[in-house]
């Protein structure tokens, strides 16, 4: 079984390959106690978001993960991905701005994962 921070690193990784722009994690464990990282990232449109939550999705299949539920697919504006631990949240980067999920969880410490950092950890 994968730790919350390696789902959550196996899920920017797949991002990653799909050119998902602005990606974050939050380490949001200790704020809210129903999950332990949200991973935060957009797409330049409806059609890219669509095809990083698939991405993440096939991904994480590989390793036995399944989504607990899954939101938004239909508009593919924010899609939410539900991994219990990992709460994937995929955006158009006009609904992010709306929301502001990032400001929202401002307390909690932000993990940034670049490709370099995935590439030093042995991820990629």
């Amino acid at each position: 079984m994968l730790k919350s921070i390696e789902l959550a690193k196996l899920a920017v990784e797949a991002a990653i390959e799909k050119k998902a722009e602005n990606i974050v994690v939050l380490d949001i464990g200790k704020i809210l106690t129903i999950t332990d990282y949200f991973v935060i990232m957009s797409g330049r449109n409806e059609r890219q978001v669509k095809s990083i939550s698939d991405a993440i999705q096939e991904k994480l299949k590989k390793e036995g993960i399944k989504p607990l539920s899954v939101e938004g697919e239909r508009e593919a504006r924010w899609i939410l991905l539900d991994y219990l631990d990992v709460v994937v949240h995929v955006f158009v980067e006009q609904e992010r701005e709306y929301y502001q999920l990032e400001r929202l969880w401002k307390d909690a410490p932000l993990i940034e994962f670049s490709v370099e950092s995935l590439q030093d950890a042995g991820l990629k």
